[in-house]
């Protein structure tokens, strides 16, 4: 089974060039920081799928094409997804449209919203208000990660686990995560470099047509940085960072015990016998 049986799954690199394009001509148009601030962009925009592995697609092809922030995605059951990103008016437009296309393209989009100006109330009740942003985090550039990203997305758990052990067999990838989304749909995320991601969703996706169904497949060459925060991570993976030493800011003196010497005129004298 080769890969482009479901979909593209991959989002072209080309509304990247276009995102950078957009965010340094909003920086130079705002480098006032007052005016910054009495501007800051409070738009939501949100598009839903079908599919996990096809939201992770969309909200990276979201994030490539205008400078926008994704504050995560909404799992409401039944196999049902939702991207969620924050910006200003313009790029939140053009970060919809691009997601709405591409979802779709994988044939698997559902609704879409754009929010202008959300009422604090709404961002209060809904998980949407969850990542806000200040003033310094406008101009954000998201790093990109040399590291793709590969969801495999069967329907029932056994050919989901087949699929994610073989892969790891047959290629240098790494295990991160999987997600459940309702109606049976489970998705596998592995991670590495690019052609073993591929070459590992290869195998992955023949053997898990041979143990159920596989219902999408998505690679991600270079994520960026929201996106990679965006996606679960197994407990086990996450490495306590080491805390700093503590020190007192006030250290107490403890007050040394006084020995009392004795008194040199009471003790007694010993002299000389004057007959010897």
């Amino acid at each position: 089974m080769e890969l482009h049986k479901y979909g593209s799954g991959i989002v072209p690199q080309d509304p990247l060039r276009r995102r950078n394009t957009l965010s340094s001509t909003d920086a130079d148009n705002h480098s006032d920081p007052r005016r910054n601030y009495r501007l800051n962009p409070t738009s939501l925009g949100l598009v839903s799928t079908l599919s996990f592995p096809v939201i992770v697609s969309t909200a990276d092809a979201m994030l490539k094409s205008a400078g926008v922030t994704l504050v995560g995605y909404e799992k409401i059951g039944n196999g049902h997804c939702t991207a969620i990103v924050r910006g200003a008016i313009a790029e939140v437009r053009i970060a919809v449209q691009a997601g709405m296309e591409h979802a779709q393209k994988e044939g698997q989009f559902l609704s879409s919203l754009v929010i202008p100006r959300p009422f604090p109330n709404l961002e209060v009740i809904f998980p949407i208000g969850s990542h806000l942003l200040d003033p310094a985090q406008q101009n954000h550039r998201s790093r990109i990660s040399n590291q793709a990203i590969g969801l495999l997305e069967t329907r029932g758990f056994p050919p989901m686990v087949g699929a994610a052990d073989i892969m790891l067999k047959s290629a240098n990838v790494q295990l991160t995560a999987y997600e459940t989304i309702g109606a049976g749909l489970c998705t596998v995320i592995i991670q590495g470099r690019v052609a073993d991601v591929a070459m590992a969703l290869q195998i992955g996706i023949a053997e898990a047509n041979r143990i159920g169904e596989v219902t999408a497949v998505t690679v991600i060459p270079r994520p960026l940085e929201d996106l990679e925060q965006s996606l679960p991570l197994a407990s086990c993976l996450i490495e306590e960072q080491p805390q700093p030493l503590k020190l007192p800011i006030e250290v107490k003196e403890t007050e040394k015990e006084l020995v009392e010497l004795p008194d040199l005129g009471k003790l007694p004298t010993k002299t000389k016998d004057s007959s010897s």
